[in-house]
């Protein structure tokens, strides 16, 4: 099985909107608005290599050929802070299905627990995208893909924010079909396991719980 390696989007853009979301500074109102930015250009950059299919289109002149989706989208955000990324691929992709996994974090294990899914029909056909600001661990995205491998997906690909090493190689030892989005690599896990210079926590900040 081929590794597929991290791509860390290079954009001044996406870099202006992630030094906001790092800011202490940022409110709530601003960090959601930033995310969905950022979001936008990361499901851009991730979209760029999805199949397309060739259709045909009649312009005003004459018939030419265009392309479209060859396989639905379907974006999976895990809950709580992924819910932050989906407006951003719904922008560029207004039909895409949309599925919901939740997972919290044991403090204590730092692994994931498991209490939701729902996820809508088609994923088999589907190109799939697994969205979720931080990629720590890696405990909860690798819990996330074997979801989506159980539930049928097979294009799957993965779109955070912020990674940690630690969590790509996680990822990438579990997953290496896998390929990795990401806004920005950053230097590394605390004894908390939080990203180091990262964000903080991205759902507290999302829904005012810190």
């Amino acid at each position: 099985m081929v590794l597929r390696p991290l791509h860390v989007v290079d954009h001044p853009l996406l870099a202006r909107q992630i030094a906001v979301l790092r800011s202490v500074a940022t409110g709530r109102e601003q960090f959601r608005a930033a995310l969905a930015e950022a979001a936008g250009a990361l499901a851009y950059e991730a979209l760029r290599d999805v199949p397309v299919a060739e259709v045909t289109v009649r312009t005003p002149l004459e018939e030419t050929t265009g392309a479209a989706l060859a396989h639905p989208v379907m974006v999976v955000a895990v809950l709580r802070a992924g819910l932050g990324m989906v407006d951003g691929f719904l922008r560029l992709v207004p039909d895409a299905a949309v599925g919901h996994l939740g997972m919290r974090r044991n403090e204590e294990t730092l692994q994931p627990e498991d209490y939701y899914e729902s996820l809508p029909a088609g994923v088999e056909a589907s190109t799939v995208f697994v969205v979720d600001p931080m990629l720590a661990t890696g405990g909860s995205a690798v819990a996330a893909l074997t979801r989506m491998r159980r539930a049928g997906a097979r294009d799957l690909r993965l779109v955070c924010l912020v990674a940690a090493p630690e969590g790509v190689a996680a990822v990438h030892a579990a997953f290496p079909d896998v390929p990795i989005t990401a806004g920005a690599l950053d230097r590394g896990l605390d004894a908390r396991g939080f990203i180091r210079p990262g964000l903080g926590d991205a759902g507290d900040r999302i829904f005012g719980t810190e």
